[in-house]
């Protein structure tokens, strides 16, 4: 079975670099990620653009729009990436930037961080980046849920802000990252709601495959997130992805191989990114 990481990164973040080298103990590099791809049969990956600036910690008010994986010189054929909006930098010059940016093919959707930039999905700031995305046909990813930082504001990452925006833009595909943990219900809702609506599975650990192991095996941590899957019942709207650097591949793809039926499987892990990335089709059939 090919299998896509919908969900990773690759970026001079700090934050992801003290937790590849304190808590994850992978090898934060691109080097690394291939190895752990190539070791666990990932055919790509769809890293979320993502910088900092030496003046600021993400979130980030001076970053630029788009924001890219700086660590990527030239992307190699197992890497994709969506450009990251910093809703600060959406003047025209910032937007002719981005629609640049998703001319070329390793640009397969667009990332916004919701909860770490104090804007709701439907604010205004961000129909000028919906129409980008009907334009050049790609999805739009929103982080939703728990902020990877104290300086997020929680309310505007829950996840029933995102069937607004999915009524008004039927037209377009909207990925959930992490299916709004903690409010994965949430999250199941929207996602049973809208038939345009999608959730990744990522960042639901964090660690080393120990902890992780240990995360897994408890049989009440993942209870809230088991209720949501079932309520949900869209099993082919799910999409794996690893949010590597903040868990290894191994452990993190045998909690979602657990956690997913054998029978969807299938879905889970290529087909349903194939689906809603269409931009990755000539690239992983090459």
């Amino acid at each position: 079975m090919k299998i896509i990481d919908a969900h990773m990164h690759l970026s001079h973040i700090k934050s992801f670099k003290q937790t590849a080298s304190e808590r994850s103990h992978v090898d934060y590099s691109v080097e690394g990620l291939l190895r752990e791809y190539e070791q666990n049969g990932i055919t790509l990956g769809i890293g979320m653009g993502l910088t900092e600036t030496d003046k600021e910690s993400f979130p980030d008010r001076d970053a630029e729009t788009p924001m890219e994986l700086d660590m990527v010189a030239d992307y190699p054929s197992q890497v994709v990436y969506c450009p990251g909006i910093n809703p600060y930098k959406l003047d025209s010059a910032g937007l002719d930037a981005l629609e640049l940016a998703l001319q070329q093919p390793e640009a397969v959707g667009i990332k916004i961080y919701l909860g770490y930039y104090p804007f709701y999905a439907y604010d205004d700031v961000y129909q000028p980046v919906y129409e980008l995305a009907k334009q050049c046909k790609v999805p739009v990813v929103y982080h939703t849920g728990d902020t990877y930082s104290e300086r997020g504001l929680l309310k505007y990452s829950h996840p029933i802000t995102i069937d607004e925006v999915a009524v008004k833009h039927r037209d377009i595909n909207f990925m959930m990252a992490h299916f709004g943990d903690p409010w994965v219900l949430d999250g199941a809702e929207v996602v049973y709601k809208n038939r345009n609506v999608f959730a990744d599975l990522s960042g639901l650990m964090v660690g080393d495959a120990a902890e992780c192991a240990l995360l897994k095996n408890s049989p009440i941590f993942f209870a809230h997130l088991r209720h949501a899957i079932t309520y949900c019942d869209h099993y082919e709207k799910l999409l794996f992805g690893t949010d590597w650097p903040l868990a290894p591949v191994k452990p993190y793809l045998e909690f979602v191989q657990e956690l997913i039926p054998a029978t969807y499987h299938e879905d889970v892990f290529y087909k349903t990114a194939r689906r809603i990335f269409p931009k990755i089709i000539p690239i992983i059939e090459r």
